[in-house]
């Protein structure tokens, strides 16, 4: 079995953001990780092969050159060989276009079984493994928290309101991950070693057919016009008097400066 992972390299969630003078992020500086969501799907993977007793695990992102720092971090896990889309001609796209980019990629690579994070911790989006899904036109499952694999089908297990529900899916099919679906394992020193070695291919937009402007700023759905911070956090107060004093002026403060109510 094929296991395709879709992974994203993300901010460190550790990291304090801040703008340059352009009102950009800065990025001196900054840390970059495997977005946690992204290493759940990875060790579920690897756990989907290790019960199977065979198959390969492909990790697959789409980005700048820095995320090849991020897929040798899965191939230390113990994925077997990532790929890596970067093309300069990406720049400015949003979900809509990465899923182009990455449907284009699973369709030349091949696959029985898609995986990779609900989200991204950095723009929380939640698009890309359901907009590839459609493109592909695969069945999908989004947020579980179990998956079983057997005679050519999954059933995949997800949260609701009120209990849990059991979705059962044909293969190939493609799943995300919400935390609790499997808990990440460390690279031991001898996978970082060999991780090294592993296969990384490296594809260009050329390689896949696809045009600057079907992927980047041009294809867009989604511009951004403008970052901001968020305000810095303001001192509480304190309010005195008797109880029944005290009750009103909360809720005219929450209707005044709060505006809440």
């Amino acid at each position: 079995m094929k296991i395709l992972v879709l992974m994203k390299q993300t901010f460190d969630t550790e990291t304090k953001i801040s703008l340059d003078a352009s009102g950009q992020i800065d990025r001196d500086g900054v840390n970059y990780v495997v977005n946690p969501y992204c290493e759940f799907a990875v060790e579920e993977a690897l756990r989907i092969k290790e019960k199977l007793g065979t198959g390969e695990v492909v990790v697959m992102s789409m980005g700048p050159e820095q995320a090849e720092t991020a897929i040798r971090t899965c191939l230390a896990m113990g994925a077997d060989r990532g790929i890596i889309v970067t093309d300069p001609a990406t720049e400015g796209g949003d979900e809509y276009t990465t899923a182009q980019v990455l449907a284009k990629a699973l369709e030349k690579e091949g696959f029985d079984l898609i995986l990779a994070g609900f989200q991204a911790v950095d723009d929380g989006s939640g698009q890309v493994g359901a907009r590839v899904a459609q493109l592909l036109n695969i069945p999908q499952v989004t947020i579980i928290t179990k998956l079983e694999i057997e005679d050519g089908k999954a059933i995949a297990t997800r949260e609701i309101d009120d209990g849990v529900e059991l979705i059962e899916v044909p293969l190939p099919a493609i799943f995300t991950a919400q935390q609790g679906l499997a808990e990440p394992r460390y690279p031991s020193m001898r996978g970082i070693m060999q991780a090294k070695k592993k296969p990384l291919a490296r594809l260009s937009l050329a390689d896949l057919g696809i045009s600057g402007d079907e992927a980047g700023a041009k294809a867009a759905k989604v511009t951004i016009e403008a970052l901001s911070m968020p305000a810095a956090r303001q001192a509480g107060k304190i309010i005195d008097g008797e109880p029944e004093e005290a009750a009103v002026q909360v809720v005219n403060l929450l209707r005044t400066e709060a505006k809440v109510i």
